[in-house]
């Protein structure tokens, strides 16, 4: 079996360096996200405080906090457009967010067959975007509905 050559080995732990940089910044990108969503939730309808949105960055407790969070996030959604008589589905980002965090789960699981890790790792990154995309959607309805009510109260005014 060849070795590596010294050059090789220093190129792979530069670029494993990147690429761990990378992932923690999209996962502090998410946090931030996630609490700036929601400080849009008024606080008696959080489930989570915002601050604990943090979590999400901090890597392998992340891999418990995903389940944390998309349970409770999605019960702050649901209390908050039901305070503010929002028609949207039932538990909103609650199954995407499930959906990540199983597949997050599986995928660290390092004694888990390549090919199971490998088919984890891209449902866990589809599922991962489709999940932020859908916090981003409802965050977009709450400021809609926010700046709505606004010029509702500025009318009457």
């Amino acid at each position: 079996m060849s070795e590596l050559s010294p050059e090789l080995i220093a190129e792979l732990q530069q670029l494993t360096i990147y690429v761990l940089i990378v992932i923690l910044l999209v996962w502090i990108l998410f946090a931030y996200n996630v609490r700036k969503t929601l400080l849009l939730i008024k606080p008696e309808n959080q489930v989570i405080l915002p601050n604990q949105a943090w979590f999400l960055a901090v890597p392998l407790f992340n891999i418990f906090w995903n389940f944390e969070v998309s349970k409770r996030l999605a019960y702050s959604f649901n209390n908050e457009f039901f305070d503010r008589k929002v028609a949207v589905e039932d538990m909103p980002t609650l199954q995407i967010g499930n959906r990540y965090a199983w597949s997050f789960l599986i995928y660290n699981i390092p004694f888990f067959p390549d090919f199971i890790r490998l088919l984890a790792f891209i449902l866990c990154i589809t599922y991962f975007i489709s999940y932020w995309y859908k916090i981003v959607q409802f965050k977009s309805l709450i400021e809609e509905h926010e700046a709505w009510k606004q010029k509702q109260q500025s009318d009457e005014d």
